[in-house]
């Protein structure tokens, strides 16, 4: 691909970060937009991998919450890498918090896009939140896995926002680039992703979550919840290779495995034997309901998902973008080793 001057919102971020460092490796001019610019020590790392390498890191401000924000960082760029977005798994106030970023930053990001009349592909990170809601969801429609057909339709505010919030950015995105022949848009749905951080200081429920396993808060036993996991490198990989390919359409969910959070335990445990209070058995769906709202989970969480197995179909972005999963007892093995 030829050298491009490429946005990336959200660029300092979990993922965000690992993007910016494939691209400014193959020499791209890389825009990162920032929320605040005098909070360096959030992209100061952004900073350093500009320095080191062939391509440039750019800084820009801009918010998501702010209509024209993101006009500047965009004109006269050639692509963007829409990431940013909350990533927060609860929260008392998940319209301001969650909905509202997510669903107006995408339509500022993608109107600056256009009016920038440069911008000719943008890539998307959704999630496979915008895919299914609970993990029931399969069992109810009947299927044996998920593709990338299907849309999330049982997340609300009140159940489940941050998948809401997803869902609502994603169907607003397509709606928006059916309007408009400037631009084409490619969308990822990364599963739930694990791996180090590039950055000291990392705000992601990935690592909020991964903190909970090791500091033993599962010690007494693991809840049944199921997930697709994928290495948060690969989920990288994914957005620059759906920028390289002319061909890439559509959407591309991302999971290198699916299983329980009693199967990352063990993993855990192999890489680290002894060394973490981790959960040894798991916990039974009726303490679960009883004791879940204790941890802000609601006992329709617990009912729709507790319990049921999930699998979802990652075969088009192997056989569409080229991508190859890093095994997901290495990013695993990373990530604990990032923490400490």
């Amino acid at each position: 691909m030829e050298k491009q001057t490429i946005l990336v919102t959200g660029g300092a971020g979990y993922i965000g970060s690992w993007v910016v460092k494939d691209l400014v490796e193959k020499g791209h001019t890389v825009r990162v937009s920032v929320r605040n610019k005098s909070n360096e020590e959030k992209y100061k790392h952004i900073l350093d991998l500009g320095n080191n390498n062939l391509g440039s890191v750019e800084l820009f401000e801009a918010d998501l919450t702010k209509e024209n924000s993101f006009d500047t960082a965009a004109a006269g760029c050639d692509s963007i890498i829409h990431m940013a977005s909350p990533f927060i798994l609860s929260d008392e106030k998940p319209q301001e918090n969650l909905v509202d970023p997510a669903l107006n930053g995408t339509k500022y990001v993608l109107s600056a896009a256009t009016k920038s009349g440069t911008v000719k592909k943008i890539v998307l990170t959704s999630s496979v939140a915008a895919v299914h809601g609970d993990t029931i969801d399969m069992q109810e429609q009947g299927l044996s896995e998920f593709t990338e057909e299907q849309w999330n339709t049982t997340s609300t505010l009140d159940h489940q926002p941050y998948s809401f919030s997803k869902v609502l950015a994603e169907k607003e995105a397509w709606k928006i680039s059916k309007r408009q022949t400037n631009w084409n848009l490619v969308v990822v749905n990364p599963s739930f992703v694990m791996g180090p951080s590039l950055a000291k200081i990392s705000n992601s429920g990935s690592i909020d979550f991964m903190n909970d396993m090791l500091s033993g808060k599962f010690k007494t036993g693991a809840p049944d919840l199921n997930f697709g996991f994928v290495d948060v490198r690969d989920v990288a990989k994914a957005h620059t290779l759906a920028l390289e390919n002319n061909n890439a359409e559509g959407r591309h969910i991302l999971c290198d495995r699916s299983m329980n959070v009693m199967g990352l335990a063990k993993i855990i445990e192999a890489e680290f034997p002894k060394k973490y209070k981790l959960p040894t058995m798991q916990s039974p769906k009726w303490l679960m309901t009883l004791i879940g709202p204790i941890f802000g989970v609601t006992r329709k969480f617990v009912k729709r998902n507790v319990g049921y197995k999930i699998s979802v179909n990652a075969s088009k972005s192997k056989n569409d973008l080229g991508l190859t999963y890093t095994p997901i007892e290495k990013s695993i093995k990373d990530m604990v080793d990032w923490m400490g």
